[in-house]
């Protein structure tokens, strides 16, 4: 296939390049000027230069690339983990504006297929139970997160409501692995031996992760499978409480200490405390079934 990558030198796209060009594929990736151009030559790919935000730009960028699939993996997140909350509205942006322009060009342009990076852990579900893919984006979430999940879960919409695209929506879990924050030599294993990490409260809210290369491994089986939504998240979602310890422990780091949800909301504000007691894991099965996803245990449960 032909296959045109926004965002294709972040922490998914340049691994999904690799495994595309290594499959035969032909592949363009849209990034910034820069060294970005040098690792798309490198494997295989042709690098394309349009800024996300310029409409005109993006139409000729895949009208040059002439894709069968356009795969939108644009994210605005900061080197420290620490900034997410505040770079958040940049990344909302991003999807608002840069995926509304990827996808009107791909449907102008008659592209075949779209596929989108959304996140499978600020989905819906009852207590105890793990989303599936019928659960909607948080919308009353706090603060910007609620912008982020309103931002996507239109964007998602829009997608999947396509007259002219078989359109796929990804809900990624939480990244790990190489390129990522959580790995050992990674922000977040830092930022945990330098104990700057803490369990908020009764640390409930439940997380799902995903290895970057079985992320990859998915979303390359996306590109002939039915049209629809995939939760791309491992077998194993746990709540902060177990699996923040447990890593710690994994990267050799001291367990991190507990703080109350008074104490956090003064020092860390409520979009970090819904992290830690609002989130809610979420259901594979569906890509298990149609993408024969089959992910590797968390690595550092039972650490």
């Amino acid at each position: 296939m032909k296959i045109f990558i926004a965002g294709a030198t972040g922490a998914v796209g340049l691994p999904l390049v690799r495994a595309l060009t290594t499959l035969g594929h032909q592949v363009t990736g849209m990034t910034r000027p820069g060294r970005g151009s040098d690792r798309l030559r490198e494997l295989g790919a042709a690098a394309s230069f349009a800024d996300a935000f310029d409409p005109e730009a993006v139409h000729k960028a895949i009208e040059a690339a002439a894709p069968d699939v356009v795969i939108d993996q644009l994210t605005w997140l900061p080197a420290n983990p620490s900034d997410i909350i505040k770079s958040m509205p940049n990344d909302t942006r991003l999807h608002r504006e840069g995926g509304a322009n990827l996808l009107a060009a791909a449907e102008k342009l008659g592209v075949g297929r779209y596929v989108m990076q959304s996140r499978g852990f600020y989905l819906e579900a009852p207590a105890d139970e793990l989303a599936d893919e019928a659960a909607r984006l948080r919308y009353d979430a706090p603060g910007e997160i609620g912008e982020s999940t309103r931002t996507i879960g239109a964007y998602e919409d829009r997608v999947l409501a396509s007259p002219s695209l078989a359109g796929v929506v990804l809900r990624y879990g939480f990244f790990y692995g190489p390129g990522t924050w959580y790995r050992p030599e990674g922000a977040i294993a830092d930022q945990v031996r330098k104990g700057e990490s803490a369990i908020i409260g009764e640390g409930n809210g439940v997380w799902s992760f995903v290895h970057i290369d079985d992320a990859i491994a998915a979303t390359v089986a996306s590109l002939d499978a039915e049209p629809g939504i995939y939760n791309v998240v491992d077998d194993d979602p746990l709540p902060v409480a177990e699996w923040l310890p447990a890593f710690a422990r994994w990267v050799d780091a001291p367990v991190p200490p507990r703080v109350s949800v008074e104490d956090a909301l003064k020092s860390a504000g409520e979009e970090a405390v819904y992290y830690h007691t609002r989130l809610t894991g979420a259901s594979n099965r569906r890509a298990k079934e149609k993408l024969g996803f089959a992910p590797r245990p968390l690595l550092w449960k039972g650490a």
